[in-house]
């Protein structure tokens, strides 16, 4: 094989240390041959989002409140088992965390800007709503 094509980078500078992930690897369900039932193909990555010193505090602090449903114990963790090749779904696993965590610390978007709806706008509005009703009461035929 080769060398992993880390590092995965979250968002600028900072990026996934390899030093604080956990890999555990078991056999992956589904098809294939008498090779499936000797490989450990599946992967499962976990990383302790909780005690990391890797993500600044304020991305750290967001991370945690946005994953709040998916941590375990402060740890995320991320399964993979497409591929029948484990070196591929590690790769799959960990580009996957690293989307993840760049997702979960994104910064909030801008608040929206209520601005006043202008007076034409509306005043068509109300106009095609009228002629629009004008045109189906002409539809029955009470008036024959």
């Amino acid at each position: 094989m080769g060398v992993m094509s880390g590092p995965y980078v979250i968002r600028g500078s900072v990026s996934l240390p390899e030093a604080e992930l956990m890999w555990r690897f078991s056999r992956s369900s589904g098809p294939g041959g008498q090779h499936v039932n000797t490989s450990d193909s599946q992967v499962e990555l976990r990383f302790d989002l909780a005690a990391t010193d890797a993500f600044p505090e304020v991305w750290k602090a967001r991370a945690l409140e946005r994953l709040a449903g998916r941590l375990v114990g402060g740890v995320i963790s991320v399964r993979a088992s497409e591929h029948r090749s484990q070196w591929r779904n590690r790769e799959t696993a960990a580009v996957r965390l690293a989307a993840l965590l760049a997702e979960a610390t994104a910064p909030p978007p801008k608040p929206r800007i209520k601005r006043k709806i202008p007076r034409g706008i509306n005043e068509r509005r109300l106009r095609e709503k009228k002629q629009r009703g004008d045109t189906k009461r002409g539809r029955s035929g009470r008036d024959w």
